[in-house]
């Protein structure tokens, strides 16, 4: 008779296996899947969400608006700066999870970015991206469908262009979004 408070542990490393071989073959089957019209695109919007860029062009945008869309470039700022650090300093150093491996006879090298220096674990890129989507989105209601559905093609282009996994893009996600809450928690105890 098995001990039932035994077996979730001992189940805890097939599923770890199991959800790394799934992420694995998400990421292969994009990586073998043809998309030539989507290929550029992606490409030069992978590069423009270096460094935050594109968040930051954004943030101007709305900041030279004035009123809500002010403080909401401000909240979404912030939000990409603990977004980062979390995902740089602490996420990328504690998992250390190597890049994907790209074959040098990739079907489709031109998709390619520089493959980044840094661990794979989280994804920056989407980290930051969702942070500033949620932050802004909250703040300026009317901003957060296009800028969401921007930090969505900004994650996917980071699998597409093949320097994450998918599952790299999802807990960037996840920790995006809680970089957001923490902002937007402080900003609204600052404002009581």
């Amino acid at each position: 008779m098995s001990d039932r408070r035994t077996e979730p542990r001992s189940r805890a490393p097939h599923l770890v296996h199991d959800l790394a071989t799934l992420d694995q073959a998400l990421y292969e089957t994009v990586t073998v899947t043809r998309t030539p019209t989507l290929d550029t695109a992606l490409r030069r919007l992978s590069a423009a969400s270096d460094h935050s860029k594109l968040s930051f062009v954004i943030a101007g945008g709305l900041a030279l608006s004035g009123g809500r869309a002010r403080r909401a470039a401000a909240l979404g700022v912030a939000a990409i700066g603990v977004a980062s650090a979390s995902a740089n300093l602490l996420g990328k150093r504690l998992v250390r999870r190597p890049r994907p491996h790209r074959a040098v006879d990739s079907p489709f090298p031109g998709r390619h970015v520089p493959m980044p220096d840094s661990a794979s674990f989280p994804s920056g890129h989407t980290a930051s991206a969702v942070a500033f989507a949620a932050a802004v989105g909250q703040a300026f209601p009317v901003a957060a469908v296009p800028l969401g559905l921007l930090a969505c093609a900004v994650g996917y282009s980071r699998v597409h262009t093949g320097v994450h996994y998918p599952g790299d893009v999802v807990a960037g996600a996840l920790l995006g979004t809680g970089a957001a809450a923490v902002v937007l928690g402080a900003a609204g105890r600052l404002d009581r």
